[in-house]
């Protein structure tokens, strides 16, 4: 019988958090934090990281790295940082990600293409990659929660390389899930619906209120997910409580995907 945890469900682990500089990523570590994990998170600018780790040091310890997801490199080094400060790795949370341009899917240039799925796919893959063995090593216990997207089980339109990618992440968790099972190592995704974080800044100002508005439109809910909420479920997914969970889609989308 699983023992439900209460209070700091959390307590001794330790996680990384990609993108974890704003928005879902910053978010998913407060709450990580909150339940009594240590945080590692990594970003590609500076001065947002800085501002983070600032914000999160109250709640406990929280440490930062520049890395870029699509770099193998940055990535080792990234891990191997994270593995020497904590003494292990327990949460991989890949949240880092791009919307992409808001064109037609012919319109993308191959430079755009490859861009979204690099970060939000391959970079997704090799931060598994270089994470995976150390939790094995371990011999005990591992969570990995991916960020994918509602746009990866329905696709968006004008979003087609973004669509692409977070269907990608659904698959990859699912194959990973699989082949992990035995392991101890649990491998879930979340799809959310959109956020309204700084990911629509992105987007150019004359598409950027007809964009949220298609999208607003699409849930029966009627708003947007806070970024909470995410965090929440991320906890939750990175629990004990979650153990007979692996190769999941947890849809988080307002009543716009039940599948």
């Amino acid at each position: 019988m699983t023992t439900i945890a209460h209070g700091r469900p959390l307590e001794g682990r330790h996680a990384i958090v990609t993108g974890g500089a704003r928005g879902i990523g910053l978010a998913i570590a407060r709450r990580y934090l909150a339940a009594g994990a240590s945080v590692a998170l990594w970003d590609v600018e500076a001065a947002a990281l800085a501002d983070a780790v600032q914000q999160l040091a109250p709640l406990g310890t929280a440490i930062s790295a520049l890395v870029d997801v699509r770099d193998e490199d940055q990535v080792a080094r990234g891990a191997s940082q994270a593995q020497e400060n904590f003494g292990r790795i327990d949460i991989l949370v890949n949240n880092a990600g791009v919307l992409g341009p808001t064109v037609t899917a012919w319109e993308h240039t191959p430079a755009q293409w490859r861009q979204v799925l690099d970060i939000n796919l391959t970079g997704a893959w090799l931060c598994c990659r270089a994470v995976v063995p150390v939790m094995l090593a371990q011999q005990q216990r591992g969570r990995i929660v991916n960020i994918a997207s509602v746009a990866g089980k329905e696709g968006n339109g004008f979003n087609a390389a973004y669509s692409a990618s977070k269907a990608g992440l659904i698959a990859l968790t699912k194959s990973l899930g699989k082949e992990l099972a035995a392991s101890g190592v649990l491998v879930n995704c979340i799809t959310p619906s959109a956020a309204d974080t700084a990911v629509f800044a992105g987007v150019p100002a004359e598409h950027r209120e007809q964009l949220r508005s298609a999208l607003l439109a699409r849930v029966p809910m009627g708003r947007f997910v806070e970024v909470d909420e995410v965090a929440a479920m991320a906890a939750w997914l990175a629990s004990d409580d979650c153990s007979f969970s692996t190769g999941a889609v947890f849809d988080i989308s307002g009543g716009r995907s039940m599948y």
